[in-house]
């Protein structure tokens, strides 16, 4: 049985209080420099994002300066982080799909910005809250193995599912702020490898700790 809502505000106050900083760790200064920060940071760390943002902003500021690029420099400029090729085809297609369809703004809606190369429902997310303050969760990595070992969500669930199950069992108001929570919890404590649960606070309310971790000591 998965838990449910009071549990789990209990168990989101707790990372609250662990985390009460937490928020967004890609540097972006426009809507459109976020975006192209998130499309880029898929199975790349948000770090290896920011240390190449800086330099391909010096060197494409503007949307239109990105959409005339050419895509082998565009490629070089990129190489550093993982699926450089496929996320410099993507960008350079997304900084023309704003500026044809778009009048050269980031649009405000998922089936918007879903339209656009490189863009999922995660990114979307990511977008919508930051931006514009559109109510949202993104489910990442960690956001994903948090919500399995917390029992939120069931063990085989997809991204999809598991954003359902956050959606329903928190209030609104709080999904932007419980995404980065989660987010910093599972990234800086709840790690995929070695999780910190010796010193976790949640053990009681953790079935990942239950099922895995406490049988081992037990023996």
């Amino acid at each position: 049985m998965r838990i449910g809502k009071q549990r789990l505000a209990k168990v989101l106050t707790i990372i609250g209080q662990m985390f009460p900083e937490a928020k967004g760790e890609l540097e972006w200064d426009t809507p459109f420099h976020l975006l192209i920060a998130v499309i880029l940071s898929a199975q790349t760390t948000d770090k290896a994002v920011n240390k190449i943002t800086p330099m391909l902003w010096a060197k494409y500021p503007q949307i239109e300066d990105l959409a005339q690029a050419n895509l082998v420099d565009l490629e070089n400029s990129l190489r550093t982080i993982g699926l450089y090729k496929n996320k410099a085809k993507n960008i350079l297609k997304t900084a023309n799909l704003i500026l044809d369809k778009f009048n050269g703004q980031v649009p405000k809606t998922h089936a918007e910005l879903e339209s656009l190369p490189g863009v999922g429902r995660k990114t979307a997310n990511v977008v919508l809250a930051e931006v514009y303050g559109i109510p949202s969760i993104a489910v990442d990595t960690h956001v994903s193995r948090v919500s399995k070992r917390l029992n939120i969500s069931a063990p085989d669930a997809d991204v999809a599912e598991i954003e359902r199950d956050l959606m329903a069992k928190i209030p609104k108001k709080d999904w932007i702020i419980t995404h980065h929570r989660l987010i910093f919890f599972g990234r800086y404590h709840c790690l995929a490898k070695n999780p910190k649960c010796s010193i976790c606070p949640l053990q009681k309310y953790c079935k990942y700790y239950k099922d895995t971790i406490a049988p081992q000591k037990a023996k």
